[in-house]
C-alpha cells in the first residue's frame, strides 16, 4: 500500500504521469474578476415552482457580476468559454462580446483552457461562463431518462443494467473503500458536519443550519451507506471568472490571483466499466496529479491554506484527503475526526460549504471560493492570511488540481 505522495511505478505509468505540464503557464494569468446569479433567492423561487430566467439568463447573470467585479470594459476580452450546458455562439451574442477564441468545457478544464489559450496566444483576456437551470427544468442525473438519456457521461452507458445513478456509484464508491481501510458512516458524517459549518458563515450559502454527526447518522439513507447529507444540492444559477495575461492583469486589478499551477491525469483504462473509482479510488491519477503541481509550484501540501474538492457526493474529500498528500492512505477517517476541515479545524476545506451546503454549480463555484479566500474577501469565514489554495476535482477517472495563489 502506499502513503503521502509516493507512488509505485507501475501507479505512475497507470496514471500517465509522463512528462510534467510546461512550467511556462505557472502565474502566466490571473484571475482579475469573479461573479454569481442570486442562488439563496433562485433556490427560493424554483421551490416556489417559479422559473426565474434559463440557463444563458443565469449566465449572463454571473457575467455581469464579474465584469462589475474586474472593473474592466468588455470591449477587451477576447476570448470565451462556456459550461457545457449553454451552447458557445449563442452565449456570445448574449454578452455582448466578440471573441477572437473559444471553447466550452467543465469548471476546471475551463481555467486550464484559458490559461493555455491565454500561454499560446490565441486570446489575453477570457471570460468563463457557467449558466444552469437544472433544478427548474427537472435535469434527472439517474434513471432511465439521466440526462436525458445522452450517454456521454459513462454512467449513463450502464443504463440497460440500471445502474445510471452517480448516487449509485459513489455508495459503491464507499463501501468498498470503508472495507479496504476501516473507514466509517461517522468518519464520513465529519464532511457534511465541516461544510454546513462553513456554509452557517456564507450568506451566499442554501442551507445555512448547522449539523452535528449525531444528526448525520439519524439523517435517511438515499443510496446505502450513503446518507441525504452525502448528497450535493441541485439548484439553478450561474458563474462567471475573468482571466486575464498576467501582465495584463496586473495593469488593470489591484487583487490579481494567480493560477500558480495545474496538471491532469487520467484513469481511462476500465473508465466506463468504473472500475478506476471502485478499487483505486481515483489513488493513481491523485498521486501523479499532485506530483505535478507541487512541483510546478515549488510548494507542497503544508502550504496550502485552503483545500477546495470538488464534492458532488461527501466521499471525494477522504479521496483527496488521501490521494494529494494530505494524510497518509488509510488515514483519511483519523485526521477528519482529529484534525479536522470545518471552521478551526486543521485543513480548511470547502470554505464556502461546497456542493453539499452553499450551492451545486458543478466545480464552478470553488473557483469563487479559492479567489475570495485569496482576497480576504469571505468575512467570517475568512482563513487568516490566506496566501495558497488549493482545488481539486476528481470526476468519471480524471484528476485535475490547480492552486491559486496570491
Amino acid at each position: 500500500m502506499t502513503s503521502g505522495l509516493v507512488t509505485s511505478g507501475l501507479a505512475t505509468r497507470q496514471a500517465g504521469a509522463g512528462r510534467h505540464p510546461n512550467p511556462r503557464i505557472r502565474r502566466a494569468a490571473a484571475v482579475v474578476g469573479v461573479g454569481h446569479s442570486d442562488w439563496v433567492g433562485d433556490w427560493a423561487r424554483t421551490r416556489a415552482g417559479e422559473k426565474p430566467t434559463d440557463a444563458c439568463g443565469y449566465g449572463m447573470q454571473a457575467f455581469n457580476a464579474a465584469l462589475k467585479d474586474s472593473g474592466i470594459d468588455r470591449s477587451i476580452i477576447d476570448g470565451l468559454i462556456v459550461g457545457p450546458t449553454t451552447a458557445y455562439e449563442r452565449m456570445g451574442e448574449l454578452l455582448g462580446i466578440n471573441p477572437r477564441w473559444g471553447d466550452q468545457s467543465d469548471a476546471v478544464m475551463s481555467v486550464l483552457q484559458a490559461v493555455m489559450a491565454i500561454e499560446s496566444g490565441f486570446a489575453d483576456v477570457v471570460a468563463l461562463v457557467y449558466g444552469n437551470d437544472q433544478r427548474s427544468v427537472g435535469t434527472q442525473y439517474g434513471g432511465p431518462d439521466a440526462m436525458g438519456g445522452n450517454a456521454f457521461l459513462s454512467y449513463v452507458y450502464h443504463a440497460p443494467w440500471g445502474l445510471t445513478s452517480q448516487g449509485a456509484l459513489y455508495a459503491l464508491t464507499l463501501q468498498a473503500y470503508k472495507h479496504a481501510h476501516g473507514f466509517t458512516e461517522r468518519d464520513l458524517g465529519e464532511v457534511a458536519v465541516a461544510q454546513r459549518g462553513w456554509s452557517s458563515l456564507n450568506p451566499n450559502a442554501i442551507m445555512r443550519e448547522r449539523i452535528t454527526v449525531d444528526d448525520y447518522m439519524a439523517s435517511r439513507y438515499v443510496c446505502e451507506p450513503l446518507h441525504l447529507f452525502d448528497y450535493c444540492l441541485i439548484n439553478d444559477g450561474g458563474v462567471a471568472l475573468i482571466i486575464a495575461e498576467a501582465d495584463i492583469a496586473r495593469r488593470i486589478s489591484s487583487k490579481p490571483v494567480y493560477i500558480e499551477a495545474a496538471g491532469r491525469s487520467d484513469l481511462n483504462h476500465g473508465a466506463t466499466s468504473l472500475e478506476p473509482r471502485l478499487t483505486d479510488f481515483y489513488l493513481p491519477a491523485q498521486q501523479a496529479v499532485a506530483q505535478q503541481v507541487f512541483d510546478m509550484a515549488g510548494m507542497g501540501p503544508k502550504d496550502m491554506d485552503v483545500f477546495q474538492v470538488y464534492d458532488s457526493f461527501s466521499v471525494h474529500v477522504p479521496l483527496a484527503l488521501e490521494g494529494y498528500g494530505y494524510c497518509a492512505v488509510g488515514d483519511a477517517g483519523k485526521f477528519l475526526r482529529e484534525s479536522g476541515v470545518g471552521p478551526g479545524g486543521k485543513l480548511p476545506t470547502n470554505t464556502g460549504g461546497g456542493h453539499l451546503s452553499e450551492t451545486y454549480m458543478q466545480g464552478w463555484a470553488h473557483q469563487i471560493e479559492c479567489v475570495r479566500q485569496l482576497r480576504g474577501e469571505c468575512g467570517d469565514r475568512q482563513v487568516a492570511d490566506c496566501r495558497n489554495v488549493h482545488y481539486s476535482s476528481d470526476v468519471a477517472g480524471k484528476a485535475v488540481s490547480i492552486i491559486y495563489s496570491r
